[in-house]
């Protein structure tokens, strides 16, 4: 099991966008840019774009105030890829945890041509100018926006619960677990009619997780790991 996570309940996240120069990034360019090339060689519909990525984070009274700011995709994966981070500067998502009304629950297996390609987790992603509302960062419109891309599924009228922060391995993962009426089976089943519509799915599949024999630390991150172990648990 991954060490080094630490696990919080919070009533509310709160994102701001903010400048910051990063001092890594910019040390680093020549690395990042050959890090790049072969990432591309390998992936090539690879896209470099801009994603928001966190440079502090507070929790007072239950609620969590996040500050991101622009960095290239190419940054990043080289950041992350590096696994030597330099504890300011953190991945910053949110995600929807299915959970279906018999207790399973559902997560994504990343395509051959992602990033994350073969990777299984909660559909979400690192949160991008679209998840701006001014100055405002709207992480829990980013995971209920990608859930609902990559599954085609709507969250239930009243979605509310708390969240919860594991922070570790270079990650601020803002787990959302949301229980539906349908079995989880309903809910792969009409996620995979939506993923074999689309042109260019994000999802290669979509796979059902009923208990901690099915936890696969070879292809799960440790953030989902250690949420289901103690869910399972």
């Amino acid at each position: 099991m991954p060490d080094g996570f630490r696990t919080t309940r919070l009533r509310g996240i709160e994102g701001r966008l903010v400048p910051y120069e990063w001092p890594w990034a910019r040390d680093n360019a020549e690395r990042i840019a050959a890090h790049w090339e072969r990432r591309r060689a390998a992936r090539p519909a690879l896209f470099d774009g801009i994603v928001l990525l966190s440079c502090a984070c507070t929790v007072e009274g239950g609620v969590a105030r996040v500050d991101l700011f622009e960095a290239r995709f190419s940054q990043f994966v080289a950041y992350r890829d590096g696994g030597a981070f330099d504890g300011a500067v953190a991945n910053a998502f949110a995600a929807i945890v299915p959970w279906g009304a018999d207790g399973a629950v559902l997560v994504g297996e990343m395509g051959a041509h992602t990033a994350n390609a073969g990777q299984l987790y909660f559909p979400c992603g690192t949160p991008d100018r679209d998840d701006l509302r001014g100055e405002t960062v709207d992480l829990a419109g980013s995971a209920a926006r990608e859930f609902t891309e990559e599954t085609g599924l709507s969250l239930p009228d009243d979605p509310a619960g708390e969240w919860i922060l594991l922070d570790g391995e270079g990650q601020l993962a803002f787990l959302r677990p949301v229980r539906f009426p349908e079995t989880a089976e309903a809910l792969r089943a009409r996620a995979e009619t939506h993923r074999r519509a689309e042109a260019d799915p994000e999802l290669a599949a979509l796979r059902l997780l009923r208990g901690p024999a099915d936890l696969d630390p070879q292809r799960m991150p440790g953030f989902v790991r250690v949420y289901l172990a103690g869910a399972f648990g």
